[in-house]
C-alpha cells in the first residue's frame, strides 16, 4: 500500500468527505491520532455514534486510495 502524508491524507478528506464535521472528526482521528473517547468528548457525541461516524467516513475515504 502506498504511503501517504498528513497532508495529502488531509487533501483527500477535504476533497471526498463532505460534511465538516465529518471532516473534523476523521482528520482528528487519523492525522492527530485521538482514541474514540476522546473524540467523543471533543465533539459531544457518544462513543458508539464517534465510533460509527468514522468507519463510514474511512470506508469512503479509502476507496479513493
Amino acid at each position: 500500500m502506498k504511503e501517504y502524508t498528513n497532508s495529502q491524507i488531509s487533501a483527500l478528506i477535504d476533497e471526498h468527505i463532505h460534511s465538516e464535521r465529518d471532516r473534523k472528526l476523521l482528520k482528528r482521528r487519523l492525522i492527530d491520532g485521538l482514541t474514540f473517547d476522546d473524540l467523543s468528548a471533543e465533539f459531544f457525541l457518544s462513543v458508539q455514534r464517534t465510533k460509527t461516524i468514522v468507519y463510514k467516513a474511512q470506508e469512503k475515504l479509502f476507496r479513493y486510495l
